[in-house]
């Protein structure tokens, strides 16, 4: 299974669209692009191979492998990057500004149904993050 990360970058967060070949799944909502610094910056475009996770503060989630000088980006609910996120990314239905948006835990909860069976099969899924509008 192959996902589709559409990110809009501005200053104060990134914004993006999650496809899953010509549907769109929901939105996203990180950290503006900091030159992948820890804890403060979104992490870099590119492919990478999601992998499913328990933890007790986000149950089943999804982590992303391999993400280059980053450990642990997770996939998980939040509505405000700034407030809620040290580098994962955040599904939400809605965008309610950049970097913020409503109804996060209906929209992971969307992801993971598609996401999580196509796992559990031992098929391979991957995350592919690009730019659908330029770094401001």
């Amino acid at each position: 299974m192959e996902l589709q990360l559409l990110r809009s970058y501005y200053p104060e967060g990134t914004n993006g669209e999650l496809w899953c070949g010509q549907r769109i799944i929901c939105h996203t909502i990180e950290l503006p692009w900091l030159e992948n610094q820890r804890q403060i910056s979104c992490i870099p475009e590119g492919r990478y191979k999601l992998r499913k996770r328990f933890a007790e503060q986000f149950q089943w989630h999804l982590w992303l492998e391999n993400v280059p000088n980053r450990q642990w980006i997770l996939v998980h609910p939040a509505n405000n990057a700034q407030k809620e996120l040290r580098g994962c990314i955040a599904p939400v239905f809605k965008l309610e500004g950049i970097g913020i948006g409503s109804q996060s835990k209906g929209a992971v909860k969307k992801l993971n149904s598609l996401v999580f069976p196509a796992l559990d099969k031992n098929e391979d899924v991957y995350l592919t993050i690009s730019l659908k509008t330029p770094k401001h």
